[in-house]
């Protein structure tokens, strides 16, 4: 059992459209304590920082969380990577999907931390959906 007084957390992105990492997606990584807001007892989020996935497709260096914390939000800013990747598929071909607006600009995941624990959390992502699941 560990003995820290703080959780870790480290992410990944997959683009399953095309079975690689997705390389250069902005991850903001925000903080609170206290329970859900839902309960009207949750504390403000803190914006900690953020950092990009790297070739393959992990955020090595997102910042230590504060003692104390019970929530963490990752924010993912899918949009710039798909508009950049739709614009080099057309250097190839014409695009042959809808508007070529991206449906999923951002995804934010929201998940509860316990001290001592390392949250692992991948996202597959595609230009129409994602999921996500607690990692090793």
């Amino acid at each position: 059992m560990s003995t820290s007084t703080t959780a870790s957390v480290s992410t990944h992105i997959l683009d399953t459209s095309i079975g690689r990492p997705a390389e250069g997606v902005a991850i903001q990584l925000a903080a609170r304590s206290g329970r859900s807001a839902h309960y009207g007892q949750g504390g403000d989020w803190r914006t900690l920082g953020g950092s990009a996935t790297d070739a393959d497709g992990r955020c090595k260096d997102l910042p230590a969380l504060p003692e104390g914390t019970t929530h963490v939000r990752l924010d993912f800013a899918v949009e710039p990577y798909f508009e950049k990747k739709q614009a080099d598929a057309q250097q190839d071909a014409p695009a042959n999907r809808d508007s070529g607006a991206v449906f999923f600009p951002e995804v934010a995941i929201t998940f509860a931390v316990q001290p001592g624990e390392h949250y692992h959390v991948p996202l597959l992502l595609n230009p129409f959906g994602y999921s996500v699941y607690r990692g090793s």
